[in-house]
């Protein structure tokens, strides 16, 4: 007995859209040194003395650069992928969508490699913050933030199953109870929040 399945071609389109910071963006990127130092660790190679902190360069790495800061339309970016993880997390306040089904409606096109870039009227400001290392220790961090930021975002989604409203309504609500960047709001902040403006 054959079995005859129908698989018609998805309706795929892009929609763009604005979106306004409501609340600063706390960048940080993991620095190499910091990543050579878990490497090193997770490897049992032998520890060497801390270095003296830098907050300047802590601050510098934090940040991610559009092609290493000599983007025409700018020097920073944000990964897209944290706008798409915010929109997944939101799906689950939703009746009738669920986290898992919502990842694969959509995802975000990047505008240099995997980021999108960050406008803002003014340069990022250095942060220094207390944080709690694994619940126990205390240290001080030195992070980018952007106060006033926007980016647009291109968001490529399956329009057989998901409107354009619908999509739109899910970033607002990302937006208001989730955010993007450290200290979030899913995480427990108030930073990161963002609203959609009228193309």
């Amino acid at each position: 007995m054959t079995i005859t399945i129908n698989v018609s071609r998805p309706n795929l389109l892009i929609s763009q859209f604005k979106v306004k910071g409501l609340s600063p963006l706390i960048s940080h990127k993991w620095s190499e040194k910091a990543k050579k130092e878990m490497l090193d660790k997770q490897m049992k190679k032998k520890l060497t003395a801390k270095q003296a902190k830098n907050p300047q360069a802590e601050f510098e790495s934090s940040l991610y650069l559009l092609s290493n800061g000599k983007h025409p339309k700018g020097p920073y970016g944000f990964p897209a992928v944290a706008f798409k993880a915010a929109a997944v997390r939101a799906a689950k306040q939703l009746d009738g969508m669920n986290m898992t089904d919502a990842r694969g409606l959509f995802y975000i096109e990047p505008d240099d490699g995997d980021l999108v870039q960050i406008h803002s009227p003014e340069p990022p400001e250095m942060r220094e913050d207390m944080v709690r290392l694994n619940g126990k220790s205390a240290d001080i961090r030195y992070r980018g933030s952007f106060v006033n930021w926007s980016v647009t975002l291109n968001v490529r989604y399956n329009a057989d199953v998901v409107s354009q409203e619908q999509l739109l309504n899910l970033f607002e609500l990302a937006g208001f109870s989730c955010g993007v960047g450290e200290w979030r709001m899913e995480k427990g902040g108030t930073f990161g929040t963002f609203t959609l403006l009228d193309n």
